[in-house]
């Protein structure tokens, strides 16, 4: 499909009319890096920036898939749900981006809107590359914040908004992600054929692995796809938590097994709290078999970065092959 971005004029009313009829839009760049919804930093013309999320068809390079009717970590998207999650986390003790306004499509766009702080260009992970000793504080800091959501206890999984209206799933979580890793596994064996000569024996090995979690009803508050590039270090240090429309109730182990693909080495220092190892590893392949499926179903698209995906999911074909 042909792209249309934002571009300034479309975005004067709304910053008129969210932040004063004295500020004037002087730049809108869009950033890179989102795959769900467009990133864009609003420049002003008394030099200040906000940034401004925007959820539609044209910033989204995710194509439909077949889902697990209950699975809480179907696409999950829009200001509502923003602000919900949002809510959460700032009650929970976890720093991110100040809510700055929100609307439906419809008032200024034909897409839903958020305007929130601008913390910063700069990543936990670029910060970790380049200069680990100074990522060392918001790295710690990172860990408290993690701690806090996961000591953040509720008796039902989900999504928050179908938590508190009571309509979560009735059936154990490890039923959910095991019909989800199913389902990715099915759609990886028709985009690839070792994946779809091994179909056979990885179920079996994904069936043994969910036999071997013993039942829980603690369920704690988890991003769902947290690494270094999902969080902004202010100029004083502060890790400020973004990406987080995924946020959910469910067990933490399904947290830990991204943190520790995408924090590598520096996984220790979040001081994780404790985990269930049998749990871990069920969903640590559960989540292979998503990296598989998912990157090679947007690289059939027009995603700017479609060799990154290829790369990823190479990588999880041979995970999940190299246990067989």
């Amino acid at each position: 499909m042909t792209r249309t971005f934002l571009r300034p004029d479309d975005v004067r009313d709304l910053v008129r009319d969210r932040l004063g009829t004295d500020r004037r839009v002087t730049t809108l760049d869009r950033l890179t890096g989102g795959t769900s919804k467009g990133v864009y930093r609003i420049t002003l013309d008394d030099g200040t920036t906000v940034i401004l999320y925007v959820w539609s068809a044209e910033e989204n390079y995710w194509p439909a898939s077949a889902t697990v009717p209950d699975d809480p970590f179907t696409e999950a998207s829009g200001a509502d749900v923003f602000a919900t999650n949002h809510a959460a986390l700032t009650a929970a003790g976890v720093r991110v981006p100040h809510l700055i306004a929100r609307e439906p499509a419809g008032r200024h766009l034909d897409a839903d809107v958020a305007l929130v702080e601008d913390a910063g260009g700069v990543t936990l992970e670029a910060l970790l590359t380049r200069d680990p000793e100074r990522a060392a504080e918001p790295l710690a800091r990172l860990g408290d914040a993690l701690r806090r959501m996961h000591t953040t206890v509720g008796g039902r999984y989900g999504r928050l908004a179908d938590v508190a209206r009571g309509t979560t799933p009735a059936r154990p979580a490890e039923d959910v992600v095991l019909d989800r890793a199913l389902g990715h596994l099915a759609a990886a064996a028709a985009r690839d054929p070792r994946p779809a000569a091994a179909r056979d024996r990885i179920a079996v090995h994904l069936r043994g692995l969910r036999d071997r979690v013993s039942p829980r009803r603690a369920y704690a508050l988890v991003h769902g796809e947290l690494g270094p590039d999902h969080v902004l270090v202010t100029p004083a240090g502060e890790p400020v938590m973004i990406d987080f429309e995924g946020l959910t109730w469910f067990d933490v182990e399904w947290e830990h097994v991204w943190l520790r693909l995408r924090f590598g080495d520096d996984y220790p220092a979040l001081r994780p709290v404790p985990l269930d190892a049998d749990r871990l590893e069920f969903y640590r392949y559960a989540q292979v078999l998503s990296l598989i499926e998912g990157p090679l179903r947007i690289a059939g698209t027009d995603f700017p970065d479609r060799r990154w995906m290829l790369d990823l999911a190479e990588r999880n074909i041979a995970e999940a092959l190299a246990v067989l």
